[in-house]
């Protein structure tokens, strides 16, 4: 055939490889998107945009074309949501479910990967990707021979089950679960990790979706890679563990029985920081279910790891370790204190006082009241911690969020409810409101009649003055303590320390020296 004819053949080839290569690798860099979109403008004269040039390149005769266009619709997708939304308006994702079950393993991948980037900006788009046909295809690559095609599929099936439970619910009437819990045991490492991270996002929704999971045999699997060497598979399969633990009991025995401890509790060592946080939130999620639960982690010498775990992390990684004491020392006052006893009050106070995330406070201030107002013990041993002045001083600080605000209140009058340690109580008489003062003196009013020798030393701190002093409207509970602790004393001493006495003297003076 005449060279000349072929020619134009050729050049046309060419230039295809070479536009579809380098949009391709334009659209790596965010800064060149923008360009992307308008140079249809300027070239043609009207608004033909990148992606409607991209599109019948799908459908190329030559594989490395369309496998290099479905890469640049798939970096474009990711960019924005914009741009994904634009993939599913020039019906781009017919033509790439199509050719998922009848082109090569390169175009497979690239058509998976084309697919996550459209689903994993949010529901509609997700559900765009479900009603065009996509999920029986990935479902069929997940079976396929090469680990990278599987870890494309499991990847787009993640960002499509993320979003709600009705998508999960999709992905599991498609039959991934069994499928992603066979991937799992690959030896790909990578492969592992996408496969744990998808059937984590299934399970977060639901209980019954998380039943799928454990009924098609994830978590002896999900165990035994708790102590796998990669960071990102640990993590992925802690929050798996996690995301099933969390929603009901059942479940949670489920998680346990697999064996997972002690291995989770050296993930708290994790040289690795998500690792050691996805660890305390899968600890977590299994104590908060039940006082056995919360007992089966005592006894696993959990207490102690989660307390290390609290003192060594920072920020919000400290949030689920904090919440863990709080949920083991709500059960019962024995959890509560075996939680003192493993001088768990120390970093929850430091949370309280330092951290600057008021969620964070917020858990400290509420598992301080947990643990504490179980009894006069456990109150005692806040007290001597100093736990109530830094919860008033939460309470009161001007910038404290109204939820912050309210659990240091609760968490304070827990504690002070039971607190019989007075000298602890004392400082708080001039600085609480009077709202939190009435249960400050609640406990003088209780505690007093019977300890003589707290009696004295209440007048000898000037704790009686003090009270003196408060301003409390007659008929309110303030008042009624007040009195009730005047009573204990002689009527002498309340009239020395009341105001006006020395005036008084005063003048009995001035009408002695007139006699």
């Amino acid at each position: 055939m005449s060279r000349a004819v072929l020619q134009p053949f050729e050049v046309y080839q060419k230039a295809r490889v070479s536009f579809v290569q380098t949009v391709a690798e334009l659209a790596k860099r965010p800064q060149n998107i923008e360009a992307l979109q308008s140079a249809g403008f300027i070239y043609f004269q009207s608004f033909i945009g990148v992606m409607s040039l991209l599109r019948p390149l799908l459908l190329d005769c030559v594989p490395s074309i369309q496998q290099s266009a479905a890469l640049a619709l798939g970096r474009l997708a990711k960019h924005s949501e914009d741009l994904a939304e634009a993939v599913v308006s020039n019906e781009i994702l017919p033509q790439l479910v199509q050719s998922l079950g009848e082109q090569n393993r390169f175009y497979k991948k690239a058509a998976a990967f084309v697919l996550r980037c459209v689903a994993k900006h949010s529901p509609p788009l997700a559900m765009a990707v479900v009603n065009s046909g996509a999920l029986e295809q990935l479902v069929m690559c997940l079976e396929e021979f090469d680990p990278s095609v599987k870890e494309a599929a499991a990847s787009a099936l993640r960002y499509i089950a993320k979003h709600t439970a009705d998508l999960a619910q999709a992905v599991v009437d498609a039959g991934a679960v069994p499928l992603l819990v066979l991937c799992i045991q690959e030896p790909e490492t990578t492969l592992k990790r996408v496969s744990a991270g998808a059937l984590s996002e299934i399970c977060k929704h639901s209980p019954e979706l998380a039943q799928n999971v454990t009924d098609a045999g994830a978590a002896p699997f999900l165990s035994a890679l708790i102590p796998h060497h990669d960071a990102e598979l640990k993590r992925s399969v802690c929050l798996c563990l996690a995301n099933i633990a969390k929603h009901t009991i059942d479940l949670a025995e489920t998680v346990v029985q697999v064996e997972i401890f002690p291995k989770i509790l050296y993930r708290l060592k994790d040289t690795d920081p998500g690792v050691r946080k996805a660890a305390a939130t899968c600890i977590r999620e299994i104590a908060r279910q039940s006082q056995e639960m919360a007992k089966m982690i005592c006894s696993a010498g959990s207490i102690v790891s989660i307390v290390d775990y609290i003192n060594e992390a920072k920020g919000d990684a400290r949030l689920p370790g904090i919440m863990t004491l709080g949920f083991i020392g709500a059960f019962d006052e024995s959890l509560a204190m075996g939680v003192i006893a493993a001088k768990g009050i120390a970093p929850l106070k430091d949370a309280l006082i330092k951290e600057p995330d008021h969620s964070v406070k917020g858990a400290a201030a509420w598992s301080l009241g947990m643990i504490g107002g179980h009894s006069a013990d456990h109150a005692r041993a806040m007290a001597e911690a100093d736990v109530p002045s830094h919860l008033l001083a939460v309470y009161k600080f001007p910038e404290s969020s109204e939820d912050l605000k309210k659990k240091a209140s609760q968490a304070l009058k827990s504690i002070l409810q039971m607190c019989t340690h007075l000298p602890a109580l004392e400082p708080l008489i001039s600085e609480a409101p009077p709202d939190i003062l009435q249960y400050v003196l609640h406990q003088f009013q209780k505690t007093l009649p019977n300890d003589n020798a707290a009696k004295k030393q209440f007048v000898l701190s000037e704790g009686l003055k003090k009270i003196q002093e408060i301003k409390a409207p007659a008929g309110s509970k303030l008042r009624q303590y007040i009195d009730e602790i005047n009573q204990y004393y002689p009527q002498e001493i309340i009239q020395y320390y009341s105001a006006g006495y020395e005036q008084q003297l005063l003048k009995k003076l001035d009408d002695y020296n007139a006699d």
